[in-house]
């Protein structure tokens, strides 16, 4: 059976490609505008920020293509080694001396002028193992102990590891989309109602642990208690969506990336888009992302066995709910986590894994029935 689903290839979904190739159009022209500013300042070079994004979009464009070459079911044959890989990974950027530090996160591994995340390997390592787990023990989801528990210490272990660097935002991402996975495979509702209660618990003790964590919600809650602090992103976020009305101020001409925003290229780039562009404009970016929500879930729907539809799912969602975060974060309806918009955001491993990310939902694509 294995073979004959991989035995003839379709085209991919051009559907799906274009949603993509839009989205980076955009991210290129955003992270240019939102930068500039800031990289004349500081490199001397005002186009020192569009031209490392250009090279790992085209290193990760380069990347979508060949892995959407791969029949998927290749992933199903090694998703052990890359957890492990992965896992390794996880505690090796915790050894001081080989772990960058960069905003007070142990999150990066330096190689030469660049560095990887490996928070987001595991984000699409979980994804894929989690997949084949589920498609060969469905029908033991909606028993704690066999299907339900195993799974939670897997991908829990994995936000343990997350969370010691520190790394709130990926560890929410890694765990809301793994728990989106174990809810379609079947599992009980009970159990996530238990699980949310512990969850709610251990999210309380985060907070207390790190004073951080409590500032954030502070400011969160009301910014303006310490508008030079704890509550100075959000408030130049809200400073940068407002003028920009319903057309925006144009594009280029954001006040708010003069030092006011810090680095607006990265995790607050929607902000700027607002300013510039405007309600029509952050409309059009949500819209797109709608699309690749609706297109990706309607690959996952036919593709042809549990593990595509699983696979498809799982990084789909992922996607969406980074979107989510970030977009809700910015606007202020949620704490800051410090997680990057897919596709927009400037960024080395997390665009590239992004787009590998997109290339296995591409080549599911060939084998779905739409």
């Amino acid at each position: 059976m294995f073979r004959n689903i991989f035995k003839q290839q379709n085209a991919p979904d051009y559907t799906l490609l274009g949603i993509i190739f839009a989205l980076l159009l955009v991210g290129a022209v955003m992270v240019y505008s939102s930068s500039y500013v800031w990289a004349d300042y500081k490199y001397g070079d005002s186009f020192f920020y569009l031209k490392r994004q250009l090279l790992f979009t085209g290193v990760g464009i380069a990347a979508m293509f060949f892995i959407m070459a791969i029949p998927y079911g290749t992933w199903q044959k090694y998703a052990k080694p890359i957890l492990l890989s992965c896992f390794g990974l996880l505690l090796l950027v915790l050894i001081p001396g080989i772990g960058l530090e960069r905003g007070g996160a142990q999150s990066w591994i330096g190689i030469g002028a660049f560095s990887i995340q490996p928070s987001e390997f595991m984000k699409l390592g979980l994804i894929i193992y989690l997949s084949v787990y589920l498609a060969s023990h469905q029908k033991y989801i909606t028993s704690f102990k066999k299907g339900f528990f195993p799974s939670l210490l897997l991908v829990f272990t994995a936000f343990g590891l997350i969370m010691l660097q520190p790394d709130l935002g990926t560890g929410i991402v890694l765990v809301l989309s793994c728990m989106v996975l174990l809810f379609i495979a079947g599992a009980k509702i009970s159990h996530f109602f238990g699980l949310a209660s512990i969850g709610i618990v251990g999210f309380l003790l985060l907070i207390i642990s790190a004073p951080y964590r409590i500032n954030r919600i502070t400011a969160f809650l009301n910014p303006w208690e310490d508008p030079q602090h704890t509550g100075f992103q959000i408030i130049q976020s809200l400073y940068a969506l407002g003028p920009g009305g319903l057309m925006g101020v144009g594009l280029g001409d954001s006040i708010q990336k003069y030092f006011y925003l810090p680095e607006p290229q990265n995790d607050f780039i929607f902000a700027i888009l607002g300013e510039e562009l405007g309600f029509i404009g952050g409309t059009i970016v949500i819209g797109l992302f709608g699309l690749l929500f609706w297109r990706g879930t309607k690959i996952a729907l036919a593709a042809p066995d549990p593990f595509g539809r699983f696979l498809a799912l799982g990084i789909v969602s992922m996607l969406t709910i980074q979107v989510m975060i970030n977009i809700s974060v910015v606007i202020g309806l949620i704490p800051v986590t410090g997680i990057t918009l897919p596709f927009l955001s400037y960024g080395g491993s997390s665009l590239t894994l992004t787009l590998c990310s997109v290339g296995i939902l591409l080549n599911v694509s060939r084998y779905s029935t739409l």
